[in-house]
């Protein structure tokens, strides 16, 4: 999977766990769906795009998915991606799983698990 697409937002340590998985391999493309203060405080990489959304309590999820849909419309060659929620909302998290699947995109889930770095669901 040559792009990871992670949240960058809310969770008290979160932030070093997406900075792990990006670590973890050599991505083609990493796309962080961040606020405001995610864009002010991270530093991304040569490969990662930051995604701006408007994650205020009062905007509507449907907002936030069509950000995200519009920032990453046209940018994603691959057939299948790898997501990560360890940071964000359920909001930030339903609102980029919606705007995948309104991209025609297959995902897999990514986590840290016992400080490695593995795709959930894979039987090893």
């Amino acid at each position: 999977m040559p792009t990871l697409i992670a949240c960058l937002s809310t969770g008290k340590g979160t932030w070093s766990e997406v900075s792990k998985i990006i670590q973890s391999q050599e991505w083609n493309k990493v796309f962080l769906i961040t606020n405001q203060f995610g864009k002010d405080n991270y530093t991304p990489g040569k490969t990662t795009e930051l995604v701006l959304v408007d994650s205020f309590p009062d905007t509507p999820t449907t907002i936030i998915t069509e950000q995200i849909k519009k920032q990453l419309k046209d940018k994603i060659a691959d057939f299948e991606v790898a997501l990560n929620f360890a940071s964000g909302s359920g909001r930030e998290h339903m609102a980029l799983l919606e705007a995948v699947l309104q991209l025609g995109l297959n995902f897999r889930l990514i986590a840290v698990n016992r400080n490695n770095v593995e795709v959930l669901g894979l039987n090893k």
